[in-house]
């Protein structure tokens, strides 16, 4: 598996996540670590200007859905 398919994999898994329960992964899950520490790597990556073209587009439409789902409450 290339570099790629594992970033898209983990994008579809992050954006499958968030569709489905309404809400962003929460710091206090273990389970929904990998998927919050993704997303803040990423984040880094490109406020830094590293992340490439092709998923830099794909990272900002994530961006605004997490942007929608913020301050949800998770205990509903």
């Amino acid at each position: 598996m290339t570099q790629d398919e594992r970033w898209l994999t983990r994008y579809q898994e992050v954006k499958t996540f968030i569709e489905t329960n309404k809400r962003n992964p929460s710091k206090h899950r273990i389970e929904e670590h990998d998927m919050m520490n993704w997303l803040k790597a990423n984040r880094k990556k490109m406020n830094a200007g590293e992340l490439k073209e092709p998923r830099l587009g794909m990272f900002k439409e994530l961006q605004l859905l997490v942007e929608e789902n913020k301050r949800k409450n998770q205990y509903q």
